[in-house]
């Protein structure tokens, strides 16, 4: 049966119908993150008044961002994110290159298992092993405490970044290794000088990976420093929490709005200056693994 289209309308029609679908899903996504946004500028009233209704110019609650960081303590949970999230990141891109780059270049009968191992972290839920955790770090006198938090989040991330990197490294000719023994460097100093640099998309997209996981991680944060009552080494998802706390459990939403955007606007900002190393490397990666 003929088509009631001619054949040149068909690819219009088709390209017309793709973007109809990513606008409606960049709507979906973006309308409710802009939702948050200027709801953050609104006094409670105007909330629930009007909750989609624009603010008023003459109404915007600025004050909402100074009440959060100042009475939600932001200011201290933002510096210990900036801390445990930094942290965490270099040694989960340092410690995954070296071991990825190990179990890619070297032959060992047991370093199909070791990797398998590894990458057995991808497949079991880390929350499963929450409760072992939690006694191991108390033992080590760790609870509580920023360095437990970081050496958490490197455990966790280490799969991860084998997974990515093994792939580039494996990718790199053999030939680049042998070049730079013969001109007298030794394994570290090939590592470190010639292959490394050259597994730089990989590194860039595990470290941008880790970033915004760490950065948003609430359930480890919550299970390792509850008993942190002066919030030394608390991070700013568990800050959101105390927003209530210190409204005396009523909730303020203009505030609650200000603090979740100050939570999200850092992982808005590295994404955006980086989605091209994000792509870049994420497709490398598929080519080369």
């Amino acid at each position: 049966m003929p088509s009631a289209f001619p054949k040149n309308l068909r690819p219009s029609l088709s390209r017309g119908f793709l973007l109809a679908l990513l606008l409606s899903y960049a709507a979906w996504v973006l309308l409710p993150m802009v939702w948050v946004v200027y709801s953050s500028l609104k006094p409670d009233a105007a909330i629930f008044r009007e909750p989609f209704a624009l603010p008023a110019p003459g109404e915007l609650q600025t004050a909402n961002y100074a009440q959060a960081w100042r009475e939600g303590r932001f200011g201290d949970y933002f510096f210990n994110s900036v801390l445990v999230t930094a942290s965490s990141v270099a040694l989960i891109v340092l410690l995954g290159a070296m071991t990825a780059y190990a179990l890619a270049r070297f032959y060992h009968p047991a370093g199909r298992a070791v990797f398998w191992l590894f990458l057995s972290g991808l497949m079991i839920p880390a929350q499963l092993a929450v409760v072992p955790l939690f006694f191991e770090l108390r033992g080590l006198g760790l609870l509580n405490s920023r360095t437990g938090l970081v050496l958490t989040y490197t455990a966790n991330g280490l799969p991860f970044a084998i997974f990515i990197l093994a792939g580039f490294f494996r990718s790199l000719p053999r030939s680049l290794y042998e070049a730079a023994v013969i001109d007298g460097c030794g394994e570290f100093a090939a590592f470190w000088r010639v292959l490394l640099p050259l597994a730089k998309p990989g590194l860039v997209t595990v470290a941008i990976f880790q970033f915004i996981g760490v950065w948003k991680e609430y359930f480890f944060a919550f299970m390792l420093t509850s008993g942190d009552v002066t919030g030394s080494a608390r991070t700013l998802p568990l800050g959101l929490a105390n927003l209530a706390i210190t409204a005396q459990y009523r909730t303020n939403y203009g505030m609650l709005f200000a603090g979740l955007v100050l939570v999200t606007l850092p992982i808005l900002v590295v994404y955006l200056l980086l989605q091209r190393q994000i792509v870049k490397g994420v497709a490398a990666g598929a080519l080369k693994g």
